[in-house]
């Protein structure tokens, strides 16, 4: 198993960096990797390896030109350096500030160390301060594979080792650093940073396309819902929200909703106590160092939620789909108004398969339009999301040929199945539900990429998926692939699309399924509870743990049952449990706990072997 450096640690040793002179961090390393004599010349073409060094570890935007920089600088905003940087900018150093440690020759491409090379550059060092070993190799080995049993001092070895770093380099240049790192708890993370990562701490290179959409990076909610205060701040990816019936999980989800559009996707949350102010404020981050922050109030004499600023434009694309079946749309560029519809701004599964006027065409017309269009475009992507969230036990859902049914005039889109071809309107509630939801994210996608084209602007690279009670109708081998296959499907869509997940469950399968796929660093476990003293409900960030079979998950702080069984068989052990523990047990009082054992569990619980032990011990015949 490998593993990679984690982006905390990323972004510590960038932060670390900018005092370190460049010449450090990109010209000494190239020399010393390419094993430059001390003493005299050999021919040496330092632009070239130089830029060859910039482009394996500088280059952090996939579709930049430039190179991020961070190191020393005059103008600390500017990060961000051109193509032209190793031959121009960082040349002038090479030749003019650093001279004395080099044998060079102008305008020849011949280059040595000079004998008093590490005293030249010793004095160079900022303010006497030696550089930092760890912050450097962080910075250079941020995507490189570790093995499962690295620690930071073996990143710093291979560091040492890989640039051919001297002791006297060591004892006038180097101090190791680790320490600095102490008090971060991840050193390093399954998944290698990419840029999604690094935009949460750099900005936009100068030739990249500017952000659209926002992600929710905090919402707090005071004196409305089950509680009088109550706050989360969402990860970028993936957040899972679980906690008891009625604690307020679709609320949240709603009120999500609300502070990415403006508009509530049914009936407006109403204060707990009309007496006391009632406020919902919220942070959207596009990937900006600093994201923005808004406040609305509830406005009694109005009778509605009032912004203190304008309402924000950042939010992308947005689907929320609802424990019912029903869903709602959210496109930035234009908003499809469904406020008409008889459950506000909800589609039916009947609104979805037939369409609305104006607004969307609907599942029957869209998907054999699609699958005639010569480009297969987007069918392709449909067909590509279905296989992604198919069950595990049926096999791919692979869309069918088109039928027609006895009375209806209509063509119906068919699903393969292992018994044969199954009309839309035939599937179980658990298919509906996923191939209705595959093709609102597909559609959502495609209508939002033709008005781009039509109003003349950019499409948006983020979408926020919003799913009450994910494993809803599922079987519970489809509940184990659902979350895993959801995080998936940005792929089938656009490798430039980020998709924010925010979902609610109950269901112990679904927590066990992103085991192997949860990253701390990018996802995170939300619980609502019941404080006993105040009577209220509370938000809380959960630690995610593997906990391996399906039982204990049921038995963890998430579902907090004291047993994986039935009520009865738990109310049986307890008992049971109590009498163990008394001083003197009556033969009567274990007999009767024994027959109500018998009663509730099965030959093979677990709990038997200790429990005979002790029946038998005190004097009952079994």
């Amino acid at each position: 198993m490998v593993k990679f450096l984690s982006s905390t640690c990323i972004q510590r040793a960038i932060e670390r960096l900018v005092k370190v002179h460049p010449f450090f961090g990109i010209t000494f390393l190239v020399c010393k990797q390419q094993n430059l004599p001390i003493g005299k010349q050999r021919e040496f073409t330092l632009d070239k390896f130089a830029k060859a060094h910039m482009d394996r570890i500088h280059k952090l935007h996939p579709e930049s030109k430039f190179y991020f920089q961070p190191f020393m600088s005059n103008d600390q905003k500017k990060k961000w350096v051109t193509a032209k940087y190793p031959s121009s900018g960082l040349q002038v150093i090479n030749t003019q500030s650093f001279k004395s440690a080099f044998i060079h020759t102008p305008k020849e491409k011949k280059w040595g160390w000079s004998d008093s090379y590490i005293r030249s550059l010793s004095e160079r060092l900022n303010q006497n301060t030696k550089l930092c070993v760890i912050d450097l190799a962080i910075w250079v080995f941020k995507d490189k594979e570790w093995d499962s049993k690295s620690t930071l001092q073996n990143v710093l070895d291979f560091f040492l080792q890989h640039y051919r770093i001297t002791e006297e380099e060591k004892e006038q240049l180097f101090i190791e650093g680790i320490d600095s790192y102490s008090d971060i708890d991840h050193h390093f993370q399954e998944k290698c940073i990419d840029w999604s990562t690094f935009h949460q701490f750099i900005s936009l290179p100068p030739d990249a396309p500017q952000d659209r959409g926002a992600v929710l990076s905090y919402l707090s909610l005071t004196n409305v819902g089950p509680a009088a205060s109550m706050a989360m701040k969402p990860s970028r990816r993936l957040n899972i929200i679980t906690g008891d019936n009625a604690l307020g999980k679709t609320f949240l989800i709603e009120c999500v909703w609300w502070a990415m559009t403006g508009i509530w996707a049914e009936k407006l949350a109403y204060p707990k106590d009309i007496q006391k102010r009632s406020e919902i404020s919220y942070r959207l981050s596009n990937g900006q160092a600093k994201a923005t922050q808004y406040r609305t109030t509830y406005n009694i004499s109005q009778g509605q939620w009032t912004h203190d600023t304008e309402i924000p434009s950042l939010p992308g694309l947005m689907i929320y789909a609802r424990v019912d079946g029903s869903y709602t749309v959210w496109d930035p560029i234009k908003p499809p108004d469904f406020s008409f519809l008889k459950n506000n701004n909800f589609l039916t599964f009947e609104n979805i398969l037939d369409g609305v006027s104006g607004i969307i065409e609907g599942l029957l017309r869209d998907w054999v339009k699609w699958r005639m269009d010569t480009k297969k475009y987007p069918f392709d992507i449909l067909a590509d999301v279905l296989k992604t969230l198919s069950p595990p036990d049926m096999g791919e859902l692979r869309p069918g040929l088109p039928v027609r049914l006895p009375n209806d005039a209509r063509e119906f889109p068919t699903i393969i199945h292992p018994y044969g071809e199954i009309p839309i309107i035939y599937l179980s509630a658990g298919i509906k539900r996923i191939v209705s939801l595959a093709y609102l994210i597909v559609w959502a996608w495609y209508e939002h990429k033709e008005k781009a084209k039509l109003y003349r602007t950019s499409t948006e690279n983020r979408m926020i998926i919003l799913v009450d009670e994910v494993e809803a109708h599922l079987h519970p081998k489809w509940q184990r692939t659902i979350l895993p296959a959801l995080l998936c499907v940005q792929n089938c869509l656009s490798k430039e699309l980020e998709i924010q997940l925010i979902i609610s469950t109950h269901s112990p399968l679904v927590m066990a399924s992103v085991e192997t796929c949860f990253d701390n660093q990018q996802d995170k476990l939300f619980h609502l509870d019941m404080n006993i003293e105040t009577r209220e409900a509370e938000l809380n960030e959960k630690e995610f743990e593997k906990r391996g079979q399906i039982n204990s998950w049921l038995v963890s702080p998430v579902f907090e049952l004291k047993h994986a069984r039935s009520q009865e068989a738990e109310t049986a052990i307890e008992n049971a449990k109590k009498l163990q523990l008394q001083n003197s047990s009556k033969l009567q009082d274990i007999v009767s706990v024994h027959n109500e054992l018998l009663r509730c569990l099965a030959e093979t619980d677990s709990f038997w072997p200790r429990w005979i032990f002790f029946a038998e011990k005190h004097g009952v015949k079994l």
